[in-house]
Protein backbone atom coordinates (compact mmCIF):
# COMPACT_ATOMS: atom_id res chain seq x y z
CA UNK A 1 0.00 0.00 0.00
CA UNK A 2 1.03 3.60 -0.51
CA UNK A 3 -0.44 6.65 1.21
CA UNK A 4 -0.45 9.86 -0.81
CA UNK A 5 0.64 13.02 0.99
CA UNK A 6 -1.31 16.20 0.24
CA UNK A 7 0.63 18.91 -1.58
CA UNK A 8 1.73 21.93 0.45
CA UNK A 9 2.14 25.09 -1.55
CA UNK A 10 1.72 25.30 -5.31
CA UNK A 11 2.73 22.85 -8.00
CA UNK A 12 4.73 24.40 -10.85
CA UNK A 13 6.32 21.57 -12.79
CA UNK A 14 7.54 20.39 -16.17
CA UNK A 15 7.00 16.67 -16.83
CA UNK A 16 8.09 14.33 -19.62
CA UNK A 17 5.81 11.31 -19.75
CA UNK A 18 6.75 7.88 -21.14
CA UNK A 19 6.12 6.97 -24.76
CA UNK A 20 2.61 6.04 -25.81
CA UNK A 21 1.60 2.46 -25.06
CA UNK A 22 -0.85 2.51 -27.96
CA UNK A 23 1.78 3.61 -30.47
CA UNK A 24 4.49 1.33 -29.05
CA UNK A 25 2.39 -1.81 -29.41
CA UNK A 26 1.15 -0.81 -32.85
CA UNK A 27 4.71 -0.12 -33.97
CA UNK A 28 5.89 -3.49 -32.67
CA UNK A 29 3.26 -5.28 -34.76
CA UNK A 30 3.89 -3.36 -37.97
CA UNK A 31 7.67 -3.59 -37.57
CA UNK A 32 7.36 -7.34 -37.02
CA UNK A 33 5.51 -7.65 -40.33
CA UNK A 34 7.84 -5.28 -42.18
CA UNK A 35 10.64 -6.06 -44.60
CA UNK A 36 13.88 -5.31 -42.73
CA UNK A 37 14.99 -4.00 -39.36
CA UNK A 38 13.08 -1.19 -37.65
CA UNK A 39 14.09 0.84 -34.62
CA UNK A 40 11.36 2.13 -32.30
CA UNK A 41 12.63 4.98 -30.12
CA UNK A 42 11.07 6.62 -27.03
CA UNK A 43 9.19 3.33 -26.69
CA UNK A 44 7.24 2.51 -23.56
CA UNK A 45 8.72 -0.25 -21.43
CA UNK A 46 5.93 -1.64 -19.28
CA UNK A 47 4.20 -4.96 -18.68
CA UNK A 48 1.95 -4.51 -21.71
CA UNK A 49 4.73 -3.79 -24.19
CA UNK A 50 7.01 -6.46 -22.72
CA UNK A 51 4.27 -9.05 -23.26
CA UNK A 52 4.02 -7.94 -26.87
CA UNK A 53 7.78 -8.07 -27.45
CA UNK A 54 8.19 -11.46 -25.76
CA UNK A 55 5.32 -12.90 -27.82
CA UNK A 56 6.94 -11.74 -31.06
CA UNK A 57 10.23 -13.31 -29.99
CA UNK A 58 8.39 -16.56 -29.22
CA UNK A 59 7.01 -16.52 -32.76
CA UNK A 60 10.50 -16.30 -34.24
CA UNK A 61 10.45 -12.56 -34.92
CA UNK A 62 13.50 -11.16 -33.08
CA UNK A 63 12.86 -8.09 -30.93
CA UNK A 64 15.87 -6.61 -29.14
CA UNK A 65 14.85 -4.63 -26.06
CA UNK A 66 17.07 -1.75 -24.91
CA UNK A 67 15.24 -0.47 -21.86
CA UNK A 68 17.98 1.95 -20.78
CA UNK A 69 17.54 3.88 -24.01
CA UNK A 70 13.78 3.23 -24.40
CA UNK A 71 14.37 1.48 -27.71
CA UNK A 72 13.16 -1.67 -29.45
CA UNK A 73 14.94 -3.06 -32.50
CA UNK A 74 12.63 -5.32 -34.50
CA UNK A 75 13.84 -7.67 -37.22
CA UNK A 76 10.78 -7.93 -39.46
CA UNK A 77 9.90 -11.12 -41.32
CA UNK A 78 8.04 -9.77 -44.36
CA UNK A 79 4.59 -10.72 -43.15
CA UNK A 80 5.49 -14.27 -42.24
CA UNK A 81 5.53 -15.99 -38.85
CA UNK A 82 8.54 -18.33 -38.59
CA UNK A 83 7.17 -20.44 -35.72
CA UNK A 84 4.72 -23.17 -36.74
CA UNK A 85 3.24 -23.30 -33.25
CA UNK A 86 3.17 -21.19 -30.14
CA UNK A 87 1.62 -20.79 -26.72
CA UNK A 88 1.58 -17.08 -25.95
CA UNK A 89 0.76 -15.40 -22.63
CA UNK A 90 -0.09 -11.69 -22.59
CA UNK A 91 -1.19 -11.07 -18.99
CA UNK A 92 -4.00 -8.51 -19.05
CA UNK A 93 -2.71 -6.64 -22.11
CA UNK A 94 -5.79 -6.11 -24.28
CA UNK A 95 -3.88 -4.58 -27.19
CA UNK A 96 -1.43 -7.50 -27.28
CA UNK A 97 -4.27 -10.05 -27.15
CA UNK A 98 -6.26 -8.45 -29.96
CA UNK A 99 -3.40 -7.39 -32.22
CA UNK A 100 -1.60 -10.72 -31.97
CA UNK A 101 -4.79 -12.73 -32.54
CA UNK A 102 -5.22 -11.03 -35.92
CA UNK A 103 -1.54 -11.24 -36.80
CA UNK A 104 -1.39 -14.99 -36.06
CA UNK A 105 -3.81 -15.69 -38.90
CA UNK A 106 -0.96 -14.86 -41.31
CA UNK A 107 1.08 -17.83 -40.08
CA UNK A 108 1.07 -21.47 -41.03
CA UNK A 109 0.47 -23.49 -37.89
CA UNK A 110 -1.47 -23.72 -34.65
CA UNK A 111 -1.19 -21.03 -31.99
CA UNK A 112 -2.82 -20.41 -28.63
CA UNK A 113 -2.90 -17.07 -26.85
CA UNK A 114 -4.03 -16.66 -23.24
CA UNK A 115 -3.83 -14.26 -20.32
CA UNK A 116 -4.69 -13.72 -16.65
CA UNK A 117 -8.13 -14.69 -15.25
CA UNK A 118 -9.52 -11.20 -15.97
CA UNK A 119 -8.43 -11.52 -19.62
CA UNK A 120 -10.52 -14.67 -19.83
CA UNK A 121 -13.54 -12.50 -19.03
CA UNK A 122 -12.84 -9.86 -21.67
CA UNK A 123 -14.79 -10.37 -24.91
CA UNK A 124 -13.03 -11.01 -28.20
CA UNK A 125 -15.76 -12.75 -30.19
CA UNK A 126 -16.46 -9.76 -32.45
CA UNK A 127 -12.84 -9.82 -33.60
CA UNK A 128 -12.94 -13.59 -34.09
CA UNK A 129 -16.12 -13.23 -36.15
CA UNK A 130 -14.43 -10.55 -38.24
CA UNK A 131 -11.41 -12.75 -38.90
CA UNK A 132 -13.57 -15.76 -39.74
CA UNK A 133 -15.37 -13.73 -42.40
CA UNK A 134 -11.93 -13.12 -43.95
CA UNK A 135 -11.24 -16.86 -44.10
CA UNK A 136 -9.40 -17.35 -40.81
CA UNK A 137 -9.83 -20.21 -38.34
CA UNK A 138 -9.70 -18.34 -35.03
CA UNK A 139 -11.91 -19.47 -32.14
CA UNK A 140 -12.51 -19.05 -28.43
CA UNK A 141 -11.07 -22.21 -26.86
CA UNK A 142 -13.84 -22.41 -24.26
CA UNK A 143 -16.59 -21.33 -26.66
CA UNK A 144 -17.47 -18.38 -24.42
CA UNK A 145 -16.38 -15.55 -26.71
CA UNK A 146 -13.34 -14.79 -24.54
CA UNK A 147 -9.70 -15.88 -24.45
CA UNK A 148 -7.89 -18.20 -24.59
CA UNK A 149 -7.94 -18.06 -28.39
CA UNK A 150 -6.80 -20.81 -30.74
CA UNK A 151 -5.70 -19.86 -34.25
CA UNK A 152 -5.22 -22.58 -36.86
CA UNK A 153 -3.46 -20.47 -39.41
CA UNK A 154 -2.96 -20.93 -43.11
CA UNK A 155 -2.81 -17.31 -44.26
CA UNK A 156 -5.61 -14.78 -44.51
CA UNK A 157 -7.87 -14.86 -47.59
CA UNK A 158 -9.36 -11.35 -47.38
CA UNK A 159 -12.65 -10.07 -48.73
CA UNK A 160 -15.50 -8.38 -46.89
CA UNK A 161 -16.01 -8.45 -43.12
CA UNK A 162 -18.67 -6.71 -41.05
CA UNK A 163 -17.86 -5.97 -37.40
CA UNK A 164 -19.86 -4.29 -34.65
CA UNK A 165 -18.33 -0.97 -33.69
CA UNK A 166 -19.72 -0.45 -30.19
CA UNK A 167 -17.35 -2.52 -28.03
CA UNK A 168 -13.74 -1.84 -28.95
CA UNK A 169 -11.88 0.05 -31.65
CA UNK A 170 -8.97 -2.34 -31.04
CA UNK A 171 -10.80 -4.99 -33.08
CA UNK A 172 -10.62 -2.65 -36.07
CA UNK A 173 -7.00 -1.71 -35.46
CA UNK A 174 -6.12 -5.40 -35.28
CA UNK A 175 -7.87 -6.13 -38.57
CA UNK A 176 -6.38 -3.10 -40.31
CA UNK A 177 -2.78 -3.82 -39.35
CA UNK A 178 -3.01 -7.42 -40.55
CA UNK A 179 -4.99 -6.79 -43.76
CA UNK A 180 -2.15 -5.71 -46.11
CA UNK A 181 -0.91 -9.31 -46.03
CA UNK A 182 -4.25 -10.89 -46.95
CA UNK A 183 -4.42 -12.62 -50.34
CA UNK A 184 -7.22 -10.33 -51.53
CA UNK A 185 -8.29 -6.77 -50.77
CA UNK A 186 -9.93 -6.37 -47.36
CA UNK A 187 -13.09 -4.35 -46.87
CA UNK A 188 -14.07 -3.75 -43.24
CA UNK A 189 -17.60 -2.47 -42.67
CA UNK A 190 -18.63 -1.02 -39.32
CA UNK A 191 -21.97 -2.16 -37.96
CA UNK A 192 -23.41 0.69 -35.88
CA UNK A 193 -21.20 3.49 -34.60
CA UNK A 194 -17.47 3.08 -34.04
CA UNK A 195 -16.25 3.92 -30.53
CA UNK A 196 -12.88 5.56 -29.82
CA UNK A 197 -12.35 6.67 -33.42
CA UNK A 198 -9.11 8.47 -32.61
CA UNK A 199 -7.43 5.15 -31.86
CA UNK A 200 -8.26 4.01 -35.38
CA UNK A 201 -6.84 7.31 -36.69
CA UNK A 202 -3.64 6.48 -34.82
CA UNK A 203 -3.51 3.04 -36.42
CA UNK A 204 -4.04 4.43 -39.93
CA UNK A 205 -1.37 7.11 -39.39
CA UNK A 206 1.17 4.60 -38.09
CA UNK A 207 0.52 2.21 -40.99
CA UNK A 208 1.18 5.13 -43.33
CA UNK A 209 4.53 5.74 -41.58
CA UNK A 210 5.44 2.13 -42.40
CA UNK A 211 4.36 2.53 -46.04
CA UNK A 212 0.76 1.21 -46.17
CA UNK A 213 -2.26 3.28 -47.21
CA UNK A 214 -5.83 2.83 -45.93
CA UNK A 215 -9.08 4.17 -47.33
CA UNK A 216 -11.38 5.45 -44.56
CA UNK A 217 -14.93 6.12 -45.72
CA UNK A 218 -16.43 8.08 -42.83
CA UNK A 219 -15.58 5.42 -40.22
CA UNK A 220 -18.22 3.21 -41.84
CA UNK A 221 -16.01 1.35 -44.29
CA UNK A 222 -12.25 0.80 -44.46
CA UNK A 223 -10.50 -0.60 -47.54
CA UNK A 224 -7.02 -2.12 -47.47
CA UNK A 225 -5.56 -2.99 -50.87
CA UNK A 226 -3.79 -6.33 -51.01
CA UNK A 227 -0.14 -6.47 -51.98
CA UNK A 228 0.97 -3.53 -49.87
CA UNK A 229 3.92 -4.22 -47.57
CA UNK A 230 5.32 -2.51 -44.51
CA UNK A 231 8.82 -1.11 -44.94
CA UNK A 232 11.38 -1.00 -42.15
CA UNK A 233 11.28 2.37 -40.42
CA UNK A 234 12.97 4.30 -37.66
CA UNK A 235 9.92 5.33 -35.68
CA UNK A 236 9.82 7.72 -32.72
CA UNK A 237 6.94 7.21 -30.30
CA UNK A 238 5.32 10.37 -28.98
CA UNK A 239 4.45 10.83 -25.31
CA UNK A 240 1.47 8.96 -23.90
CA UNK A 241 -1.61 11.19 -23.68
CA UNK A 242 -3.32 8.90 -21.18
CA UNK A 243 -0.28 9.11 -18.90
CA UNK A 244 -0.17 12.87 -19.38
CA UNK A 245 -3.76 13.16 -18.18
CA UNK A 246 -2.74 12.42 -14.59
CA UNK A 247 -0.38 15.38 -14.49
CA UNK A 248 -2.88 17.70 -16.13
CA UNK A 249 -5.38 16.54 -13.50
CA UNK A 250 -2.83 17.17 -10.74
CA UNK A 251 -2.65 20.81 -11.83
CA UNK A 252 -6.45 21.05 -11.87
CA UNK A 253 -6.90 19.45 -8.46
CA UNK A 254 -4.21 21.48 -6.68
CA UNK A 255 -4.69 24.76 -8.51
CA UNK A 256 -1.11 24.52 -9.74
CA UNK A 257 0.58 24.54 -13.14
CA UNK A 258 2.02 21.57 -15.04
CA UNK A 259 3.60 21.50 -18.49
CA UNK A 260 3.95 18.12 -20.19
CA UNK A 261 6.58 17.94 -22.93
CA UNK A 262 6.83 15.36 -25.71
CA UNK A 263 3.25 15.68 -26.90
CA UNK A 264 1.49 18.63 -28.48
CA UNK A 265 -0.90 20.11 -30.98
CA UNK A 266 -0.26 17.58 -33.75
CA UNK A 267 -1.08 14.51 -31.67
CA UNK A 268 -3.76 12.13 -32.96
CA UNK A 269 -4.25 10.52 -29.56
CA UNK A 270 -7.85 10.99 -28.50
CA UNK A 271 -6.91 11.34 -24.84
CA UNK A 272 -5.11 14.59 -25.60
CA UNK A 273 -8.57 16.18 -25.63
CA UNK A 274 -8.81 15.62 -21.90
CA UNK A 275 -7.32 19.10 -21.61
CA UNK A 276 -10.41 20.44 -23.41
CA UNK A 277 -12.54 18.84 -20.70
CA UNK A 278 -10.40 20.53 -18.04
CA UNK A 279 -10.75 23.82 -19.87
CA UNK A 280 -14.52 23.41 -19.74
CA UNK A 281 -14.22 22.81 -16.01
CA UNK A 282 -12.38 26.09 -15.45
CA UNK A 283 -8.69 25.43 -16.10
CA UNK A 284 -6.42 27.43 -18.39
CA UNK A 285 -4.86 25.39 -21.20
CA UNK A 286 -1.96 26.39 -23.46
CA UNK A 287 -0.82 24.15 -26.31
CA UNK A 288 2.47 24.20 -28.21
CA UNK A 289 3.83 21.99 -30.98
CA UNK A 290 5.59 19.70 -28.49
CA UNK A 291 4.09 20.61 -25.12
CA UNK A 292 0.81 21.25 -23.32
CA UNK A 293 0.36 23.25 -20.14
CA UNK A 294 -2.56 23.27 -17.70
CA UNK A 295 -3.12 25.88 -14.99
CA UNK A 296 -5.72 24.98 -12.36
CA UNK A 297 -8.68 27.24 -11.64
CA UNK A 298 -12.07 27.23 -9.94
CA UNK A 299 -13.50 23.90 -11.02
CA UNK A 300 -17.09 23.29 -12.05
CA UNK A 301 -18.83 20.03 -12.89
CA UNK A 302 -19.61 18.95 -16.45
CA UNK A 303 -22.09 16.77 -18.29
CA UNK A 304 -20.06 15.11 -21.01
CA UNK A 305 -19.88 12.32 -23.59
CA UNK A 306 -16.51 10.60 -23.10
CA UNK A 307 -17.03 7.90 -25.73
CA UNK A 308 -13.90 8.87 -27.68
CA UNK A 309 -11.59 8.93 -24.64
CA UNK A 310 -12.71 6.29 -22.12
CA UNK A 311 -9.20 5.76 -20.73
CA UNK A 312 -9.21 9.18 -19.05
CA UNK A 313 -12.67 8.86 -17.48
CA UNK A 314 -11.21 7.72 -14.15
CA UNK A 315 -8.90 10.74 -14.22
CA UNK A 316 -11.93 12.96 -14.77
CA UNK A 317 -13.69 11.30 -11.84
CA UNK A 318 -10.79 12.28 -9.57
CA UNK A 319 -10.95 15.91 -10.73
CA UNK A 320 -14.74 16.08 -10.40
CA UNK A 321 -14.50 15.35 -6.67
CA UNK A 322 -13.21 18.91 -6.20
CA UNK A 323 -15.58 20.70 -8.60
CA UNK A 324 -18.64 22.79 -7.84
CA UNK A 325 -21.74 20.96 -9.03
CA UNK A 326 -22.37 17.47 -10.37
CA UNK A 327 -20.38 15.74 -13.06
CA UNK A 328 -22.15 13.34 -15.41
CA UNK A 329 -20.16 11.01 -17.69
CA UNK A 330 -21.97 9.36 -20.61
CA UNK A 331 -21.39 6.90 -23.47
CA UNK A 332 -18.60 4.85 -21.89
CA UNK A 333 -20.30 1.46 -21.66
CA UNK A 334 -17.17 -0.17 -23.08
CA UNK A 335 -15.38 0.70 -19.81
CA UNK A 336 -17.08 -2.35 -18.36
CA UNK A 337 -14.87 -4.72 -20.39
CA UNK A 338 -11.54 -3.13 -19.53
CA UNK A 339 -9.06 -4.37 -16.89
CA UNK A 340 -12.05 -4.30 -14.52
CA UNK A 341 -15.61 -3.00 -14.75
CA UNK A 342 -14.38 0.55 -14.50
CA UNK A 343 -17.81 2.15 -14.14
CA UNK A 344 -18.63 0.02 -11.10
CA UNK A 345 -15.11 0.43 -9.70
CA UNK A 346 -15.19 4.24 -9.88
CA UNK A 347 -18.54 4.41 -8.13
CA UNK A 348 -17.54 1.91 -5.44
CA UNK A 349 -14.32 3.71 -4.54
CA UNK A 350 -15.88 7.18 -4.53
CA UNK A 351 -18.50 5.90 -2.13
CA UNK A 352 -15.73 4.42 0.00
CA UNK A 353 -14.50 8.02 0.46
CA UNK A 354 -17.99 9.18 1.39
CA UNK A 355 -18.72 10.80 -1.97
CA UNK A 356 -22.14 10.39 -3.54
CA UNK A 357 -21.89 8.58 -6.88
CA UNK A 358 -24.54 6.84 -8.97
CA UNK A 359 -23.81 4.17 -11.58
CA UNK A 360 -25.64 4.10 -14.92
CA UNK A 361 -25.44 1.52 -17.67
CA UNK A 362 -23.18 3.74 -19.78
CA UNK A 363 -21.55 5.99 -17.18
CA UNK A 364 -22.00 7.60 -13.78
CA UNK A 365 -22.85 10.78 -11.91
CA UNK A 366 -20.79 12.32 -9.11
CA UNK A 367 -21.99 14.77 -6.46
CA UNK A 368 -18.76 16.27 -5.09
CA UNK A 369 -17.94 16.59 -1.41
CA UNK A 370 -14.77 16.54 0.74
CA UNK A 371 -13.29 13.01 0.59
CA UNK A 372 -12.93 10.98 3.79
CA UNK A 373 -9.75 8.98 4.45
CA UNK A 374 -9.96 5.59 2.76
CA UNK A 375 -8.03 2.60 1.49
CA UNK A 376 -8.74 2.45 -2.22
CA UNK A 377 -9.22 -0.90 -3.96
CA UNK A 378 -7.53 -0.94 -7.35
CA UNK A 379 -8.98 -4.18 -8.80
CA UNK A 380 -5.56 -4.83 -10.36
CA UNK A 381 -6.34 -1.91 -12.68
CA UNK A 382 -3.48 0.51 -13.28
CA UNK A 383 -5.81 3.40 -14.08
CA UNK A 384 -7.75 3.02 -10.82
CA UNK A 385 -4.47 3.29 -8.89
CA UNK A 386 -3.11 6.27 -10.81
CA UNK A 387 -6.31 8.30 -10.98
CA UNK A 388 -7.46 7.84 -7.38
CA UNK A 389 -3.97 8.65 -6.10
CA UNK A 390 -4.55 12.17 -7.44
CA UNK A 391 -7.29 12.73 -4.86
CA UNK A 392 -4.63 12.32 -2.18
CA UNK A 393 -2.76 15.38 -3.49
CA UNK A 394 -5.45 17.51 -1.89
CA UNK A 395 -7.14 15.28 0.70
CA UNK A 396 -5.32 13.47 3.50
CA UNK A 397 -5.64 9.80 4.32
CA UNK A 398 -5.93 8.41 0.77
CA UNK A 399 -4.15 5.05 0.58
CA UNK A 400 -3.78 3.04 -2.62
CA UNK A 401 -3.85 -0.75 -2.29
CA UNK A 402 -1.79 -2.89 -4.68
CA UNK A 403 0.02 0.11 -6.19
CA UNK A 404 2.27 -2.32 -8.10
CA UNK A 405 -0.47 -2.73 -10.73
CA UNK A 406 0.75 0.49 -12.38
CA UNK A 407 3.58 -1.56 -13.93
CA UNK A 408 1.10 -2.42 -16.68
CA UNK A 409 1.68 0.95 -18.38
CA UNK A 410 3.59 3.38 -16.11
CA UNK A 411 6.07 1.63 -13.77
CA UNK A 412 7.56 4.77 -12.16
CA UNK A 413 4.30 6.72 -11.84
CA UNK A 414 4.42 7.27 -8.10
CA UNK A 415 8.00 8.58 -8.24
CA UNK A 416 6.93 11.03 -10.95
CA UNK A 417 3.90 12.08 -8.92
CA UNK A 418 6.09 12.69 -5.88
CA UNK A 419 8.51 14.75 -7.99
CA UNK A 420 5.72 17.28 -8.65
CA UNK A 421 6.22 18.61 -5.14
CA UNK A 422 9.67 19.85 -6.04
CA UNK A 423 8.66 21.13 -9.46
CA UNK A 424 10.99 18.59 -11.05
Amino acid sequence: MITIKPVKGTIDAVVKVPGSKSYTNRALITAALADGTSTITNALFSDDTKYMASSLNALGIPVDAHQNTSRFVVHGKRGSIPAAQGNLFVGNAGTAMRFLTAMLTLGNGIYEIDGVPRMRQRPIQDLLDGLQQLGADAVSKNNDGCPPVIVRAKGLQGGLTVVKGDLSSQYFSALLMTSPYAKKDVIIEVKGNLVSKRYVDMTVALMREFGVQIENHGYKRFIVKSGQRYQATNYEVEGDASAASYFFAAAAITGGKVRVVGIGSNSLQGDIHFVDVLKGMGCQVTVGSNWIEVQGGDLRGVDIDMGDMPDVVQTLAAVSVFAQGKTRVRNVKNMRIKETDRIAAVVNELRRMGISAVEDEDGFEIEPSPPCPAEIETYDDHRMAMSFALIGLRSSGITIKNPECIAKTFPDYFQRLEALRGGK
